[in-house]
């Protein structure tokens, strides 16, 4: 059975920033929306494989996200990646600790860092998203780059995240 992708991911940023002063003011208005648009296959702007989950961490616990062969989709495909083209990371509004995305010990998945060792920080609510459209995405190599580490920021509460990926 043939599977086929199509993703759009949008973020939309529209802002007022205003001043007065004694004789007028000053307004900003910022109209910020950044648009991606991929369709079935593997080259720019294209993507063949979705992974999306929401999950739950245990206090100071931590999971390391095998993205060649381990994740199964929606139908129960067991997939691969090569490259990644889009990741989103949301903690819920509800946590009390953060959630921290990246340092496996070994075998970390793509260049999202400067380091293998580096990690970003999502607080309660927020929001992690990178994209890369080119044909060259996010590189992961099975066995030795193929792992991305999740991990809850805290002790003694459970973190909840939603995790999207796109890629081929």
């Amino acid at each position: 059975m043939t599977t086929a992708l199509a993703a759009s991911l949008a973020l939309s940023l529209v802002a007022s920033f205003n001043q007065s002063s004694d004789v007028g003011s000053v307004n900003q208005d910022v109209k910020f929306t950044p648009n991606y648009v991929f369709t079935d296959g593997t080259g720019a702007n294209q993507a063949r494989i979705l992974f999306s989950d929401t999950r739950t961490l245990a206090a100071s616990a931590n999971e390391n996200l095998d993205l060649a062969g381990v994740l199964t989709d929606v139908f129960g495909n067991v997939l691969t990646f090569d490259k990644i083209k889009a990741i989103i990371v949301t903690a819920a509004a509800a946590n009390t600790n953060t959630v921290v995305f990246g340092g496996a010990a070994s075998a970390q998945a793509a260049p999202w860092f400067g380091d293998v060792a580096d990690t970003n920080v999502i607080r309660p609510g927020g929001l992690l998203a990178m994209v890369a459209p080119d044909a060259n995405g996010f590189d992961v190599t099975a066995t030795t780059a193929d792992l991305l580490k999740i991990a809850n920021g805290g002790a003694g509460t459970p973190v909840t995240y939603t995790i999207v990926l796109i890629g081929v």
